[in-house]
């Protein structure tokens, strides 16, 4: 019995991507924004091996960045879980990727370090 190919095997990582959102459950904290920080991980649709050093065959992760900063600016949610998936199905609609993983830093308790969500968002199946 041969194993299955891991088709999501080639990844970009971006990590700790500093950005500025208003999100909170008290309107007084969505009244300014505030820092978060995301680690996002994409799977591409085309592998490595195919890419022959050319830019256009990828996911530009520059753009992926300014795409994410853009898209934070405009939101103002509530929960974090509701601004990272909607993050992740943003930018599975925009760019050639397969699967996205967020994971999205608030810096709200003093007695914590940050607080964090991941959530992990697929392209549908056909």
């Amino acid at each position: 019995m041969s194993a299955e190919p891991d088709f999501f095997s080639d990844r970009i990582h971006i990590h700790q991507l500093e950005l500025a959102a208003r999100v909170g459950v008290p309107e007084k904290e969505r009244a300014a924004p505030q820092r978060l920080t995301a680690s996002i991980t994409l799977w591409p649709q085309q592998q490595t091996e195919g890419l022959q050093d050319d830019i256009a065959k990828t996911v530009n992760y520059s753009k992926v960045c300014e795409e994410t900063k853009k898209f934070v600016l405009g939101c103002s949610d509530k929960l974090i879980e509701t601004l990272a998936d909607r993050m992740a199905s943003h930018l599975l609609q925009l760019f050639p990727i397969e699967k996205v993983e967020i994971e999205l830093r608030k810096f709200v308790l003093p007695d914590a370090d940050y607080v964090s969500v991941t959530v992990t968002r697929s392209q549908p199946a056909d």
